[in-house]
């Protein structure tokens, strides 16, 4: 089976969703065209951005029905991705919480999809 290593998301306005990328993760696009942009981590997993628009075929769903997860090491560096993040004014839906997977927040980027900083917890 091929890893999986690739996301997808369909917005608005690739512009304004590369420059919100960009400050969140502090890092330019390798590709920026008016109606696409794509990101490359440092793992390797790459974001696109395509205009809802302009994607073939024609995108059906609901703007804003997509999560994207970003792990980190531990509860600290969840609460600190937090701080930045309000400090930036990212729209927040769920604030730091122990949920029974481990330690969360969920922000929303510019179309609504849900952006979830979380560390894993020990079992219950």
């Amino acid at each position: 089976m091929p890893d999986m290593t690739y996301t997808l998301l369909y917005v608005n306005s690739p512009a304004d969703s590369a420059r919100f990328y960009a400050s969140l993760l502090g890092r330019e696009p390798v590709e920026n065209s008016p109606t696409f942009v794509l990101f490359v981590m440092g793992n390797g997993g790459k974001l696109g951005l395509w205009s809802r628009h302009t994607v073939e075929p024609a995108a059906a769903g609901a703007p804003g029905c997509a999560e994207i997860g970003f792990a980190v090491d531990d509860d600290a560096a969840v609460s600190a991705l937090y701080r930045d993040w309000t400090g930036k004014d990212v729209a927040i839906v769920q604030e730091p919480v122990a949920l029974d997977f481990g330690f969360t927040f969920t922000a929303l980027d510019p179309d609504g999809h849900r952006l979830r900083v979380f560390a894993l917890g020990e079992p219950a």
